[in-house]
């Protein structure tokens, strides 16, 4: 018997070892997927925005509106989409999608300077990763958050859109300041979420499903990556 327990114990302790490294590649693969989109939406961006030709060919037209509209169409047809895309489709759709975030946000660099741009980026980087650091370590349950964050995103957007009209400066901050807490909400409880529908999967061995996982895992970081960004630019970019 005591064999019995002994053996049950060193396997149910390899298999919690074999989950917890199996953890570690999925995170890293999502953390990896969604630093190659960075990189992506940044070079298109600096590449547009720093051209003064295009930036006036794109941004001083009604091409503009397809610009910016066509990141929130993508999105939209790639997640209703995913389950019918191979992992290798649904990579490169992301990828494709990520330039086409880039070439929405090119304006800024006509707008602020580049060193504020870096600096701000900077900032983000920082915060993103102390939040989804934290996201990934506590044992607090951050799933109550969810509802909450979710009502306050559309909140958000509508005011956004509210003062698109208004153009006010007062509702502009107010904005910005509620969009930086959302977003940074959304780091730490899209990284537990990442984490535990790992864990609740891992028993099952999907390769295709844990792929396509770590992609729809990528892409949410990366959109709370962005728009907290955008928000904290703000605030910190200095303006051309």
């Amino acid at each position: 018997m005591a064999d019995y327990q002994t053996i049950r114990t060193v396997g149910a302790g390899a298999r919690a070892a074999e989950i917890d490294a199996g953890l570690r590649a999925h995170m890293n693969k999502v953390y990896g997927l969604m630093s190659v989109a960075m990189l992506i939406t940044a070079g298109v961006a600096w590449a547009v925005g720093t051209n003064a030709t295009m930036v006036q060919a794109i941004f001083m037209t009604p091409l503009k509106w397809v610009v910016m509209f066509a990141p929130v169409i993508m999105v939209m047809v790639f997640s209703a989409m995913l389950n019918r895309l191979s992992v290798a489709a649904a990579q490169l759709f992301f990828y494709v999608y990520a330039a086409a975030v880039g070439l929405s946000l090119a304006f800024i660099f006509a707008v602020y300077t580049q060193t504020s741009i870096a600096q701000t980026f900077l900032v983000t980087a920082i915060a993103f990763a102390g939040l989804s650091l934290y996201g990934y370590t506590t044992k607090k349950d951050l799933s109550g958050m969810g509802t909450f964050l979710m009502m306050g995103l559309i909140g958000l957007i509508v005011a956004s859109i509210v003062n698109i009209f208004l153009a006010s400066s007062a509702m502009a901050f107010a904005i910005s300041v509620i969009g930086v807490l959302i977003f940074a909400g959304l780091t730490a409880f899209d990284t537990q979420t990442i984490k535990n529908t790992y864990l609740q999967h891992a028993q099952m061995g999907d390769s295709e499903w844990l792929g396509k996982s770590a992609i729809l895992g990528a892409l949410n970081l990366y959109l709370d990556f962005i728009n907290m960004f955008m928000f904290l630019l703000q605030f910190l970019g200095n303006r051309e």
